[in-house]
C-alpha cells in the first residue's frame, strides 16, 4: 500500500499472508499458541514514512489502511526491539501489538521480537 499527499507519495506498508506451518512461525521461540498459527495470518513486513510525515500518524493510518480488506484474523511482525531507543516497540504495543517471542531470520539479523495482535 503506498499512501499520498497533495499527490506525493509520503509512505508504505506491505505484507503477505502466512499460513499454518509456515517457517515464520518455525522461527519463532518459543512457539506460538495455536490461536495464532491455526488459521493464516498477515506478516507485516514494513512499514516506511518519509521524514516530514513521521511523527504525525501518518505511519498508523497506513498500517490501518493496509489492514481493512485483509481476511485474516491476525497481523503480526517483527521488531529490533532497539529500534529507536526501544520507541518503536513501545509505539506497537500503543497499536495493540503484544510480545508472543523472538525470532532470528537469519546468522547475520539481529533477534527480533514477534508481535502479534487482531488484525480489526
Amino acid at each position: 500500500m503506498l499512501a499520498y499527499a497533495d499527490g506525493q507519495p509520503v509512505g508504505y506498508a506491505y505484507g503477505t499472508t502466512i499460513e499454518h506451518g509456515d517457517r515464520y512461525w518455525q522461527r519463532t521461540n518459543p512457539e506460538p499458541a495455536a490461536k495464532y498459527t491455526e488459521r493464516a495470518a498477515v506478516s507485516l513486513k514494513e512499514i516506511g514514512v518519509r521524514t516530514p510525515w513521521r511523527k504525525t500518524g501518518t505511519a498508523r493510518r497506513i498500517h490501518d489502511s493496509s489492514l481493512t480488506t485483509r481476511e485474516e484474523p491476525y497481523v503480526t511482525l517483527m521488531g529490533n526491539p532497539a529500534a529507536g531507543d526501544g520507541k518503536v516497540h513501545a509505539l506497537y504495543k500503543l497499536w495493540g501489538y503484544a510480545d508472543i517471542g523472538q525470532s532470528q531470520p537469519s546468522p547475520a539479523s539481529p533477534v527480533l521480537t514477534v508481535m502479534i495482535r487482531a488484525s480489526r
